[in-house]
């Protein structure tokens, strides 16, 4: 963890959101209750549990690469992947804002993904991604 790289505070920032995200679900039947009680009920079953982890455990594993600043394409872009989805599947059919003129909206996700994109990115779209 490289603290005087110019793009810790935002990794930072992200792992942290990442973890506090997943971990606490991971322990108080949260992913649980998403795999089950969500996702099996719109269509994934019997893979609703199986993906609801999967889901959680990819965060974290992101998380790690963000702090490590290593390793990073893959793991943000499946994290990409999955705020894309949540927003497809959730958050879009709830406006924009997250708080204030709504509620649980996609403003947040689309926030994060973008500061994803920031971190593979980071000369733009001229050069090629960040692989390490």
């Amino acid at each position: 963890m490289n603290i005087f790289n110019p793009t810790f505070l935002l990794r930072f920032a992200l792992a942290v959101i990442l973890i506090i995200h997943s971990v606490p679900g991971m322990f108080n039947g949260g992913v649980n209750a998403f795999g089950t009680l969500y996702l099996e009920q719109i269509g994934f079953a019997p893979f609703g549990l199986f993906l609801a982890w999967a889901i959680k455990l990819s965060h974290v594993v992101c998380a790690i690469c963000l702090l490590w600043d290593r390793y990073i394409l893959y793991p943000a872009l499946a994290t990409i992947f999955i705020f894309v989805a949540g927003i497809v599947m959730i958050h879009g059919k709830e406006g924009w804002f997250v708080v204030g003129g709504g509620r649980n909206g996609m403003e947040f996700n689309f926030l994060l993904i973008f500061a994803l994109l920031m971190l593979i990115f980071p000369d733009g779209l001229r050069r090629k991604p960040k692989t390490t």
